[in-house]
């Protein structure tokens, strides 16, 4: 009996976290758009973003997000509140009148969650956009979007799987960043 137990609040529990990760967006990356256009291609960079996001904060534990290579470097939760940041500048620059959430009484799970929906968000924007140019504003033209806060997120990304790993904790083997899923 007590087997049957144990085996019933395992499956349990692995339903649950199947459920869990399903709910977020960035499992896995999405479907190519058909065509390429100036917005689908920016979307699928913020999506390999999403996905590079998902994975390297996917498991983080507590002394991971503590960890702090050197005095004056970041820790792991500074560097993803950075990315929170982030994300809500992307995603401000393709939303008139855009109200960030205010990210300063979330717990991690909370902001892990909101970063990769305003990335999802403003991916769904760009896809539908042919012409970038549009959200070109009074202070800086699209492009700078694309070589700041993108570019700096896939940066930042890759210093949480750098820290990591550094903490004991690596980054999943199976997530294939080319193909875009977890193989097998």
């Amino acid at each position: 009996m007590r087997l049957f137990t144990i085996l019933f609040l395992l499956s349990l529990s692995s339903t649950l976290m199947a459920q869990n990760t399903e709910e977020l967006p960035y499992y896995k990356i999405p479907e190519a758009a058909q065509t390429y256009t100036a917005g689908t291609t920016v979307s699928r960079m913020i999506d390999g973003l999403g996905f590079r996001y998902y994975w390297a904060t996917q498991g983080l534990r507590a002394e991971d997000l503590a960890y702090k290579p050197s005095a004056s470097g970041r820790t792991s939760r500074e560097t993803i509140e950075h990315l929170f940041g982030l994300s809500n500048f992307i995603l401000s620059t393709v939303i008139k009148d855009f109200k960030p959430v205010d990210g300063m009484a979330m717990t991690f799970e909370e902001k892990r969650k909101q970063t990769l929906l305003n990335y999802k968000k403003a991916s769904d924007i760009l896809r539908t956009t042919n012409d970038i140019a549009i959200f070109d504003n009074a202070k800086f033209p699209f492009w700078n979007v694309i070589n700041g806060p993108i570019a700096d997120a896939l940066w930042h990304c890759g210093q949480i799987v750098m820290l990591r790993r550094a903490s004991g904790n690596p980054f999943n083997s199976k997530v294939s960043v080319f193909a875009g899923k977890l193989i097998d």
